[in-house]
């Protein structure tokens, strides 16, 4: 689900801290309903970008335009790769998703519906009372994406999503978003270096490297040659029928179906 309404727009932007120029010449739109993937190797500025992205590092060149309705700091949820939260520390999942709405006025009401709310988005309404600790990484993971979501966003922002995540977690929360996706409009920002991730489930593409972004929808900048060089290792990337994506790096290949 996507609409014509720009929530985000860079032009010609340059991104860095204090003197050090880390991003230049940066372009790209975001539209409501995208899923945009920020990918390329570590070391190369993807960080930056998004920290751009998010207004916590001033543009010191161009226009960086953000919708103040959909990309306010009380519009975003933020879902992190783990959680340090002290394991010493006895949580339910309903007190730690409540995490999300520290520094917002909610009632007790609201605040119960909300937490029932974002647990079922995520298919864990059966465990809002349940030890946090008990949860396996992939329901840690999803409950982590929970609290995102009890804030009810605009704009959902995930680093690493699925690192250290089985194939089957992975594939459950990826499914519990890209559901997001279709039956609510909501924008997703990800910051990933999985190539394979992004060309199955990205509807666009920001491919940092050497202080320069190519950014646009999947087809257009997952290529071999930009890939290629960005990575500089062989990647082949084939779209076929039926929406499948078929990515050969190195020795490995996998057919990836597309959830476009």
């Amino acid at each position: 689900m996507n609409d014509e309404t720009v929530i985000l727009s860079a032009s010609d932007v340059s991104l860095g801290y204090g003197r050090r120029s880390v991003l230049r010449g940066v372009n790209f739109q975001v539209r409501r309903g995208q899923r945009w993937f920020i990918v390329g190797p570590n070391g190369q500025g993807k960080t930056t970008l998004l920290h751009g992205i998010l207004g916590l590092i001033p543009v010191t060149a161009g226009t960086m335009r953000r919708d103040p309705q959909r990309l306010g700091p009380r519009r975003i949820g933020f879902v992190p790769q783990r959680c340090d939260l002290n394991a010493t520390l006895p949580t339910t999942v309903s007190e730690f998703v409540g995490l999300g709405l520290v520094g917002q006025r909610v009632g007790r009401t609201e605040h119960r519906q909300r937490l029932v709310e974002a647990l079922a988005c995520v298919g864990m309404s059966n465990l809002i009372d349940a030890d946090y600790w008990s949860l396996s990484g992939g329901q840690r993971q999803r409950a982590l994406l929970a609290r995102a979501m009890v804030r009810r966003p605009e704009v959902l922002v995930l680093d690493e999503p699925a690192s250290g995540l089985d194939l089957t977690s992975e594939d459950a929360l990826m499914h519990a978003l890209s559901e997001l996706n279709h039956r609510v409009g909501l924008t997703m920002l990800f910051v990933t270096h999985n190539v394979e991730l992004a060309a199955r489930y990205a509807t666009h593409i920001a491919l940092v490297h050497a202080g320069g972004v190519i950014a646009g929808q999947t087809g257009e900048v997952l290529r071999s040659d930009l890939l290629e060089h960005a990575y500089g290792v062989a990647i082949t990337v084939t779209q076929e029928a039926k929406g499948v994506v078929a990515a050969h790096v190195g020795r490995r290949e996998q057919a990836l179906e597309t959830d476009r």
